[in-house]
């Protein structure tokens, strides 16, 4: 099938497709004229890695969890090593987000939001002191 056709079977954009076959993630075959040829192996390959990506695993992650993917004789605590440490980055993540909103947060309550120049919000962007 071509790329059009692997794009709407695993839901990825023919360029994603593209990308992942410059990086060698997909070695898809070719045709006669050159065109990509891709096989049912190919189009999951691409699910799985559209699955990966949507979870948040980097492009590296992914080449080492397909490769852990083919193996028959990987060990599941490669796997769970590399989705612990992903989950770790998620939770840190979370909690600097949780940070940012509660500061956001309690600027927004400080701000009056009527016609007058004073804005905590601004102050503190701008590093100012903020009184109000």
């Amino acid at each position: 099938m071509n790329i059009g056709e692997a794009a709407a079977r695993s839901g990825l954009p023919a360029k994603t497709i593209r990308y992942y076959e410059d990086i060698g993630l997909v070695r898809p075959a070719r045709d006669g004229n050159g065109y990509r040829a891709f096989v049912e192996k190919d189009i999951h390959k691409l699910a799985f890695l559209a699955r990966a990506r949507s979870l948040g695993f980097t492009v590296e992650e992914c080449r080492v969890l397909l490769a852990l993917y083919e193996d028959d004789d990987r060990a599941s605590a490669d796997v769970k090593s590399i989705a612990t440490e992903h989950l770790d980055r998620i939770d840190r993540k979370i909690s600097e987000l949780e940070g940012m909103r509660a500061t956001l947060s309690h600027l927004v309550e400080r701000c009056h939001g009527d016609g007058k120049p004073d804005c905590p919000i601004l102050a503190d962007l701008a590093g100012e002191e903020v009184t109000s």
